[in-house]
């Protein structure tokens, strides 16, 4: 979403279920960054050429977006900065459905700036920040007090708590994130990661491609304990566990988590609920970006992992829900930015439909 265009569509779209699902204790608590991406024009640089694209993102608050858009109640917790960013970032968020009694908002520091390089072909890497004013910015400063404020209220029905590593970048947000993972573990609340490895959140001079370092691995390796669902691209699978078998990383792990392991356009593999597969990946008509769209296979999966009963669950039920998650993904890659593009329900069963009737 631009930010030319949040606040309009804030008051023109926003509709009473959107509404009524924003008020409802959320069945999912996604917790971590809302920054913009700021996407250069294919094959330019976002910091010297022009048109560039300002759309608003985050892993995190890209997954509330996508399930809110399928139909899950849900909430973002995090920390915007007091400026044109933040205040449309929430306006989104409120305009989509998405509970935001979580979110805070840092009257010092800025939102983040995310410069993307787009290659022709739409791949993205991440360049580095823009709009620091000296003190860090407002994700680096996400509270632990006032989250524990909201707490009491999140969690009265949430089923699923989903993170990512960024917030152990830095000290503040590292401990409001781990305190909300220990909370939800005490509460039987599954904790979701989305490990969504980013070199240049730790330092910023860092190669976009680099792997984590000893220390990174230390700070990291706690959370990968405590998930009953991990979600890695397949570098991120290599970087952390050095296989990208998810049953051998699962085995590797102390609470053997489901564990999906996705590869751009190329083969998905998982092992969910003692079921294995794999298959490839769904191709979307056209590719403008890829921006979000792993975020929003995770927030198919989790939909589809609510709204399915574990006594439903079978090999067959499983590839179901991972081709679904899959078709949000390839849906996404078919716009501009992270949240625009996300489908609804019905988009992504049509989208199926089709692969289905031109494949019979």
């Amino acid at each position: 979403m631009s930010i030319s265009n949040a606040n309009a569509n804030a008051n023109a779209n926003a509709n009473a279920n959107a509404n009524a699902n924003a008020l409802l204790p959320p069945q999912v608590i996604c917790i971590g960054e809302a920054l913009l991406d700021r996407l250069g024009p294919l094959g330019g640089d976002p910091l010297r050429d022009n048109p560039v694209e300002d759309r608003l993102g985050g892993a995190p608050a890209n997954v509330a977006c996508g399930l809110a858009k399928l139909g899950t109640s849900v909430a973002f917790c995090g920390r915007l900065g007091n400026d044109a960013i933040g205040i449309s970032f929430k306006a989104l968020l409120e305009e989509s459905g998405v509970n935001v009694s979580g979110v805070q908002i840092d009257h010092v520091r800025p939102s983040r700036v995310v410069l993307i390089n787009r290659s022709e072909n739409g791949e993205r890497f991440f360049q580095g920040f823009s709009g620091d004013k000296g003190q860090g910015f407002a994700d680096q400063a996400f509270a632990l007090n006032p989250l524990q404020d909201a707490w009491p209220y999140l969690q009265q029905n949430a089923s699923w708590l989903l993170v990512g590593t960024i917030p152990l970048a830095n000290h503040m947000s590292s401990e409001t994130l781990l305190w909300s993972v220990d909370q939800a573990m005490q509460r039987g609340i599954s904790v979701a990661l989305d490990v969504n490895w980013r070199p240049m959140f730790w330092d910023v001079n860092s190669a976009f491609d680099s792997g984590p370092t000893n220390y990174v691995l230390k700070e990291i390796e706690p959370l990968l304990t405590k998930a009953s669902l991990l979600k890695l691209a397949k570098e991120e699978a290599m970087y952390f566990f050095k296989t990208d078998d998810p049953l051998v990383i699962s085995s590797s792990l102390p609470k053997h988590p489901d564990v999906v392991v996705t590869d751009g356009a190329n083969l998905l593999k998982w092992t969910i609920r003692g079921f294995d597969g794999e298959m490839a990946a769904l191709s979307p008509s056209l590719v403008m970006d890829t921006t979000g769209a792993g975020d929003a296979f995770t927030a198919g999966l989790l939909n589809q992992l609510l709204i399915t009963a574990d006594s439903n669950l079978s090999g067959k039920w499983i590839t179901s829900m991972i081709r679904f998650a899959a078709a949000c993904g390839a849906l996404v890659c078919q716009g501009a930015g992270a949240i625009d593009p996300q489908p609804s329900t019905l988009e992504v069963e049509e989208f199926l439909s089709g692969i289905e009737g031109g494949n019979s």
